[in-house]
């Protein structure tokens, strides 16, 4: 399950999970009443045989489940890098089960009879919450692109300027010219859209050199 391309401002879309056909046919009614974009699923494993859109969304899964519970499979999707934010619908949860969901990142535990708002609210927060996500994996993609275009030469002396030495130091310890670091760092500077060396800091800080 893959997402090629970021899209962080796309529709979005709710994904449910539930055994019970009757529910994931109220549950999808309540939604696209509210003009939520809508995909459902009666297991896990029909969930993960189907690519994920490209666009921000959030999951709504069901607790007990045949087969794989709902809580394993938040466990997988942390342990499988998947990040989409997930609300916990339950008939049968107990306080004990809310707490491991919660810790585990999870949006919301809501315990079946639940009110429509609570759980239209949960996924609002969920997608805005997935929205951030996928806006910071497309700038920290962007800013890798910006760095990966520097040639080596300009990505050492680009290390050395974020550090705080001057053009001449860094001359001296790259054995080149100075006139040839103030053109690396010129080149650097626009390739990674930096209009100041503190903006150049920031950009390292944010790709972790």
């Amino acid at each position: 399950m893959t997402i090629n391309s970021i899209n962080a401002m796309g529709d979005p879309i709710v994904y449910i999970v539930d055994d019970d056909r009757s529910v994931r046919a109220a549950l999808e009614d309540l939604l696209a009443s509210v003009g939520l974009k809508v995909s459902t699923f009666g297991s896990t494993k029909e969930f993960l045989a189907c690519p994920l859109e490209d666009a921000p969304g959030c999951l709504v899964l069901d607790v007990r489940m045949p087969g794989q519970s709902g809580m394993d499979f938040h466990r997988q999707m942390i342990e499988m890098g998947i990040g989409l934010p997930v609300v916990f619908i339950t008939g049968h949860g107990d306080i004990a089960m809310g707490v491991e969901a919660m810790k585990n990142g999870a949006i919301e535990f809501l315990t079946k009879p639940f009110r429509d708002q609570n759980l239209l609210d949960a996924i609002q927060k969920g997608i805005g919450k997935d929205r951030e996500r996928r806006e910071s994996q497309a700038l920290a993609s962007a800013l890798q692109a910006r760095w990966t275009s520097l040639t080596a030469g300009e990505q050492d002396v680009t290390r050395l300027v974020v550090q705080g030495l001057l053009n001449k130091q860094i001359a001296a310890q790259l054995n080149i010219s100075e006139i040839t670091v103030k053109v690396r760092r010129g080149h650097a500077m626009r390739k990674m859209l930096a209009r100041s060396l503190a903006e150049l800091v920031r950009i390292t800080e944010k790709l972790g050199l």
